[in-house]
């Protein structure tokens, strides 16, 4: 695996079955994966959580003048405990529909365990990124954790 670009992780009070609905049911990603400020494409997301599944979500960033595609494969899946995907990215929907597993991509780990009477839950992008791209991008993972954490108080 390539170099860690930037991480991210919180305990949130729900027990690892709930945590693990949350990053694995599509329905459940399409209410929380983005940053607060923004929101998913209604029914862009896809979430196979099976080794060569496939994994795609597309955020509403209208407001900063583009809608941001996500899309790779999961290449690890240890139920709630680890999932391994790709992250390639696209503001181009054509390239989104493809879906192409040759894109250039990142490398996404998120691991979580039981601990403090919750679940603690890292994201990891593992992946070549310029030091200032990978703080702009661990600040929006901070955000997509905050809505994260609002999905779950729900």
């Amino acid at each position: 695996m390539a170099d860690l670009a930037y991480s991210v992780e919180r305990t949130y009070p729900v027990d690892t079955e709930i945590m693990w609905r949350a990053w694995t049911d599509a329905s459940a990603l399409e209410q929380w994966y983005s940053p607060t400020d923004l929101s998913v494409v209604p029914g862009s997301v896809v979430s196979e959580a099976v080794e060569g599944g496939r994994w795609a979500v597309a955020v509403d960033a209208t407001a900063y003048g583009h809608i941001a595609y996500f899309w790779g494969r999961f290449t690890e899946v240890i139920p709630q405990r680890r999932l391994v995907h790709g992250l390639a990215y696209s503001q181009d929907e054509s390239e989104f529909f493809a879906l192409d597993d040759e894109a250039p991509h990142h490398d996404i780990v998120i691991d979580m365990e039981s601990r403090d009477g919750g679940t603690w839950v890292r994201f990891a992008q593992y992946g070549d990124m310029p030091a200032d791209q990978a703080a702009m991008a661990q600040a929006g993972m901070e955000s997509y954790f905050d809505s994260l954490g609002n999905y779950l108080s729900r």
